[in-house]
């Protein structure tokens, strides 16, 4: 490969990463294009670690022989268990403690090898591999997110020439820092949802984080907090407090995700969240199809957790419906992106009611009006109750005991 073609590669290297290509697509595009131009490329790897409440890192890969293969993976963490031995064994690791950036082996038949994965690669036919470490300044590191790792191999009789060698060095860290833009694009799309939720999360993103610039909208509103939370933590040991959180959160937040909700904010063992649709009607019947699902949650999870021995709960909910400023609110440099208004406090109110009638959930009467004629027949009245901090006394409903 002569320099006009890594200059070539290196300007669409360049050009796709600041046109916001995703990784998998750089990583495809660069191994097409140093093929097509007369590197002996096989097969290219390229991990990067991110920084994600679940997901250590992401490879994306590329082959040659058409073998299907997925072209990108996430993986989980590498600290503990088979990944953990398997991550030490590695020439990656190899590099990581020694402090190398580059690492060649020659793997064809009759080479000496010294990482069980090259074992495995010459097994396939391949000759040479060439592994590389790209490293952040620790300015730039994020997470565990500390570098860009590839590894090539060529399955060409005697494999890289030092042509090819030299090339792979001079383009790498080009593909290394796109693939590092892009990750860091994710990254930042992961951290808003995470802590703000899908809908604010991405309002942020476009350009939302003015302090005052919010939104009225109409919503479904749900407030749900766990009974005898208080109780439980001053009874049960430290170290069971925050899995039990967890548990129950999960079960809450997945229910409201999978109805199609928005969770806004988790206070201690509260969660507040919006549906939020034109439909007022359908935003009703999706908190209450998220509703259903948690019943069903709570159920197989109290069940786990009494088999382990370990506390369990159950959730309290109020719904309402109402008006509310959707957008920034606080200071000039710290905001929360949240939901404000009467609307707000009112569901909290009608949540704590859930306690003095022993039911788990509550409906306001806003809330039942706009529930379709079919949800509604399911509506049971618990009467007309002052809420704290309202002004004027309404009817609330629950769910009909007879049909859960």
């Amino acid at each position: 490969m002569n320099d006009i073609e890594i200059n070539r590669i290196t300007a669409w290297l360049v050009e796709r990463g600041l046109a916001g290509t995703s990784e998998t697509a750089l990583v495809q595009g660069f191994c097409e294009h140093c093929v097509q131009a007369g590197l002996q490329l096989s097969r290219g790897v390229a991990l990067i670690d991110t920084l994600h409440p679940v997901h250590e890192g992401r490879a994306f890969r590329w082959r040659s022989d058409g073998v299907d293969e997925t072209a990108f993976v996430e993986y989980g963490r590498t600290n503990t268990g088979p990944a953990a031995e398997s991550w030490q064994r590695s020439p990656f690791f190899h590099l990581l403690t020694t402090g190398g950036t580059e690492l060649r082996r020659r793997i064809g038949p009759g080479e000496p090898v010294d990482f069980p994965v090259l074992e495995d690669l010459r097994a396939e036919g391949q000759t040479e591999y060439l592994a590389f470490v790209h490293r952040f300044a620790s300015e730039g590191v994020i997470g565990e997110m500390e570098g860009v790792y590839s590894h090539w191999l060529s399955n060409r009789p005697g494999g890289f020439s030092d042509e090819d060698v030299d090339a792979l060095r001079r383009l790498v860290p080009a593909l290394a820092l796109a693939i590092k833009s892009a990750s860091l694009a994710r990254i930042a799309g992961t951290l808003v949802e995470v802590y703000l939720g899908q809908d604010a999360g991405q309002r942020v993103l476009q350009g939302r984080i003015m302090r005052g610039v919010a939104d009225k909208i109409s919503a479904a509103l749900w407030f749900s907090d766990l009974r005898g939370y208080t109780a439980i933590s001053d009874t049960a040991s430290p170290d069971e407090i925050i899995p039990l959180l967890n548990d129950y959160a999960e079960a809450v937040i997945r229910s409201i995700h999978e109805a199609g909700g928005d969770v806004l904010k988790l206070i201690g063992d509260g969660v507040l969240a919006i549906f939020k649709t034109d439909d007022l009607a359908a935003a009703c019947c999706s908190a209450l199809q998220a509703e259903a699902a948690l019943r069903l949650k709570i159920t197989e999870l109290n069940a786990r957790r009494s088999a382990e021995g370990r506390p369990v709960t159950s959730v309290y909910l109020g719904l309402h419906i109402g008006e509310v400023f959707y957008g920034n609110i606080g200071s000039e440099d710290r905001l929360d992106f949240t939901v404000v208004g009467p609307a707000v406090n009112e569901v909290s109110r009608i949540a704590s009611i859930c306690r003095s009638v022993d039911r788990h959930v509550v409906l306001s009467s806003a809330f039942a009006d706009m529930t379709p004629a079919v949800e509604r027949a399911n509506l049971v009245s618990l009467g007309r109750y002052a809420l704290r901090g309202v002004g004027r006394a309404q009817e609330l409903f629950t769910l009909d005991p007879g049909v859960l």
